[in-house]
């Protein structure tokens, strides 16, 4: 899923602090955001005078940005504000349908990552049984879209839900095997 360019191009706000944080040395506004390719947690300054509002759509790339100053950096799950993390599932939920190809091409192209794990059991909730129907099925042909997939695979819970799921997994801690998001600094990992 990921690429060697793993700059964000654009990316949906999850909240807005027009004064800054409280305890920053320099007092700006800024914004918390997450990346649409790679769901990159960053902190943005608005341009002044620009007002964001969550769940807009900003674009964060090199190119000239109508909205956003500069991207300050990359910041982990436990450094989200509150408002943030209430609007992070909502985001993540708009990315999977905007991307759902690239999540219905990981189905159909997911891969054995040792002897005895598969990189669809990563997914929360999808045991051996559903992992040997997802198999079987892609087997015939390819999968669709995500109402393919429960059609075809009986009793599989949502595709959709168990990939959200997993995005925040790796948003929230610290992961062996990253899946969707572009893994966090090492130095970052573990900050609490």
């Amino acid at each position: 899923m990921l690429t060697t360019n793993l700059n964000e191009e654009y990316a949906i706000v999850l909240d807005f602090l027009p004064t800054g944080r409280a305890h920053s040395f320099k007092q700006e506004p800024i914004a918390q955001v997450i990346g649409k390719n790679f769901f990159t947690l960053l902190e943005v300054v608005p341009k002044e005078g620009i007002e964001l509002k969550p769940q807009e759509e900003v674009y964060i790339g090199k190119e000239e940005r109508d909205k956003i100053e500069r991207v300050k950096g990359r910041i982990i799950f436990n450094e989200l504000t509150t408002a943030a993390q209430d609007e992070l599932e909502i985001a993540i939920e708009k990315i999977v349908n905007e991307r759902e190809k690239d999540f219905v091409d990981f189905f159909n192209n997911a891969v054995a990552i040792t002897i005895k794990m598969h990189q669809l059991q990563l997914l929360p909730g999808l045991g051996r049984k559903h992992l040997e129907e997802i198999l079987k099925a892609r087997e015939e042909r390819k999968f669709e879209n995500f109402e393919d997939i429960e059609k075809r695979v009986p009793g599989m819970p949502s595709p959709k839900k168990l990939v959200v799921k997993r995005v925040i997994e790796e948003l929230q801690e610290p992961q062996k095997h990253y899946l969707f998001v572009r893994p966090p600094p090492k130095e970052r990992r573990f900050r609490r």
